[in-house]
């Protein structure tokens, strides 16, 4: 069962930040003389219990005064949350429901956490994407994009022919690594061209015809899951990115996308968002 780490200075906080990687870490900024403080620690010991996979701290903010000043703690209590040592939100005040509806928020799946391999250093952006400024065009009615966005959540399909071209924008600036494709082996993307930064989403002529970022092309292989590195110089501030996906692995009219992961990082530290681990196979971690 997990329970609650009391947080003795600046570099025992460090250390926990580093030593839970890519596990959501909540941090409680407390203080003895503070009364809401109190009421709510048994609280955030039981949430401890009840979300073992996650990290559970507590700084007194009296003991530990260069780590409340350095995570702009100024009331209490505060609860920071950590992902990768990054800073995705915070909670002020004592709100039990509010603070387990973050925690679910951000806690991510058990298949996620177990995995053995990862991107290191990076996450699935899908916290970052801005899913009403996002457009596919030629999507199926019955299989729209949104529904590859996440496993299990259905998949996309393409409608008249075989080709898409799906526009994903970001609430703030990022970097991508590599992605991730599940597909079925006989329509799952083959040959994709990619495009950063548009005005506006691309229409099929113009995919054509533009200069790319980078053309990709699919294998077998990869729509298993397998993590498909991308040039990652050219992709150090991507505020949209747009995929052009050209023909699929099996020649057919239907193309087909059960789940397409963005895996990357933030470019600043203080945006908001649930992380959640990025897994590959052995010898994919960078």
């Amino acid at each position: 069962m997990a329970s609650v780490k009391a947080i003795t200075d600046e570099s025992h906080f460090q250390s926990e930040l580093a030593n839970a990687s890519t596990k959501l870490v909540v941090v409680d900024f407390t203080a003895t003389w503070c009364g809401p403080c109190l009421r709510i620690a048994p609280i955030f010991n039981q949430l401890a219990a009840k979300y073992p996979r996650a990290v559970f701290l507590k700084v007194d903010v009296d003991q530990c005064q260069e780590t409340a000043a350095a995570q702009g703690v100024s009331a209490m209590p505060t609860f920071i949350f950590y992902r990768n040592k990054i800073k995705i939100d915070r909670l002020q005040g004592s709100d039990p429901v509010g603070l387990e509806n973050k925690i679910k928020q951000f806690y991510g799946t058990e298949e996620s956490e177990d995995s053995e391999e990862a991107v290191v250093g990076h996450m699935d952006l899908l916290p970052f994407i801005s899913k009403s400024e996002c457009e596919c065009l030629n999507e199926s009615d019955d299989h729209p994009f949104a529904n590859c966005l996440s496993s299990g959540g259905g998949y996309l399909e393409s409608d008249c022919d075989e080709q898409l071209i799906i526009s994903i924008s970001f609430n703030q600036a990022v970097k991508i690594h590599s992605l991730k494709i599940t597909a079925p082996v006989d329509k799952g993307p083959k040959a994709i061209r990619i495009f950063i930064n548009q005005p506006r989403t691309l229409d099929f002529d113009r995919a054509d015809s533009s200069t790319s970022v980078q053309d990709i092309e699919i294998t077998p292989e990869d729509v298993g899951g397998s993590i498909v590195n991308l040039r990652y110089v050219k992709f150090q501030n991507v505020q949209n990115i747009q995929f052009y996906v050209k023909s699929n692995l099996g020649g057919g009219d239907v193309t087909r996308i059960n789940h397409l992961v963005l895996i990357g990082s933030p470019i600043s530290t203080t945006n908001m968002g649930d992380f959640k681990r990025v897994t590959g196979k052995k010898g994919e971690s960078h």
